[in-house]
């Protein structure tokens, strides 16, 4: 029965391992000799291969549910370079675009000049201001809010 099963096994593209023969039918595969007969066997479903052993997602799942809750995710948990996470393009991306929408919101409340709001918008584009409060420092310490 050994051979039979590496037979089948290589047939299958499998391990012998993962062979199994069906219960009802073991008389008749003693009988067999050549490929050609199990084969046979392997087409009338005496002959299965066993379901893979497949590896359970219930803690991957557990750990997606946490993360996405903002969980597991500190300096220990990382793995790659400085942005590999986050890359320095999409940081950008979300710093220059609070900074536009704060510059626009300015500028529809009427505190900021036309050309105030020019020169805040291009210095945001050249990356002189870290965030919206150095924005607002500025603005300040150089007297560039509108006077009503």
């Amino acid at each position: 029965m050994k051979s039979k099963k590496r037979m089948a096994a290589k047939i299958l593209k499998v391990s012998p391992s993962k062979v199994r023969f069906v219960a009802d039918a073991l008389e008749d595969i003693k009988k067999a000799i050549t490929r050609s007969d199990i084969r046979g066997f392997i087409a009338t479903k005496k002959v299965v291969k066993s379901t893979k052993n497949l590896q359970s997602r219930s803690g991957a799942r557990k750990i997606a549910a946490q993360k996405k809750k903002g969980r597991q995710k500190g300096k220990g948990s990382r793995k790659g370079s400085k942005y590999s996470t986050v890359s320095k393009k999409e940081l950008w991306m979300k710093k220059v675009r609070a900074q536009r929408v704060f510059l626009k919101d300015l500028r529809e409340r009427k505190l900021l000049t036309p050309t105030n709001y020019r020169s805040l918008y291009a210095k945001s584009k050249g990356g002189y201001f870290r965030n919206r409060r150095h924005i607002k420092l500025y603005v300040t310490e150089h007297n560039l809010w509108e006077k009503k």
